[in-house]
């Protein structure tokens, strides 16, 4: 894949060296040529001085046969209009813009824009260490609506179906991790001691499902 990110602060230059790691092809925009020293030595890739929204510097990028593309600058408005650059002007089909403002990310994501709301995931992620709960959230939609957690069931739920847990919390068990590996469970699977489970909630659920989890079955 060739990947265009705009922004190279923390997150773009800790994507963009991912990236090069893995194999890809990447080019990475900044206003700033100091920034790139964030990249550090061995990036290979190629390093544009500009603006992320604009034609000659998106040029410059390779955005004409870039296969994704990621506006995580420190500007909301400057990220979603280059997403929108990439994704209507140049046929870029994967793209995703980081939002800091809560509002704007969940107007954006259901215009069709995917976004990653920082806000609203670091928020989440403080409460629930902060707050007892037997709940860590790993993941939740932009509309705040869905959420996936690790969860960690009173212990009389092992040995239990996960199909008798999905029906008691009205959730779904997306996956489990078993002796370090990842297990997508089917009608059949049962729930083992040492599991983690992760879950699908919705938002509106949540407080009967973590009630739920806190007791037993049945109780």
């Amino acid at each position: 894949m060739h990947v265009v990110i705009m922004g190279c602060g923390r997150v773009g230059s800790s994507l963009a060296t991912a990236l090069e790691a893995a194999g890809h092809s990447v080019a990475i925009i900044d206003q700033s040529k100091d920034a790139f020293r964030r990249l550090g030595a061995d990036f290979k890739g190629r390093t544009v001085v500009g603006v992320g929204f604009d034609r000659d510097t998106l040029l410059e990028a390779g955005i004409d046969g870039a296969d994704a593309f990621a506006a995580v600058s420190n500007g909301d408005n400057s990220n979603i209009l280059a997403a929108r650059v990439a994704r209507e002007n140049y046929g870029v089909t994967n793209v995703v813009a980081r939002i800091y403002d809560p509002g704007r990310a969940e107007i954006y994501q259901r215009l069709g824009i995917p976004t990653v709301a920082t806000v609203i995931w670091a928020s989440d992620q403080i409460l629930r260490r902060i707050l007892p709960g037997g709940a860590r959230s790993e993941w939740r939609d932009a509309t705040g609506t869905v959420q996936l957690l690790e969860v960690h069931p009173h212990l009389n739920w092992y040995g239990r179906p996960i199909s008798e847990l999905e029906t008691a919390t009205e959730s779904r068990v997306a996956f489990l991790t078993r002796l370090g590996e990842a297990l997508i469970p089917d009608e059949h699977t049962v729930l083992q001691d040492g599991d983690l489970v992760h879950m699908t909630i919705l938002d509106a659920q949540l407080a009967i499902a973590e009630a739920v989890l806190s007791k037993g079955p049945g109780a």
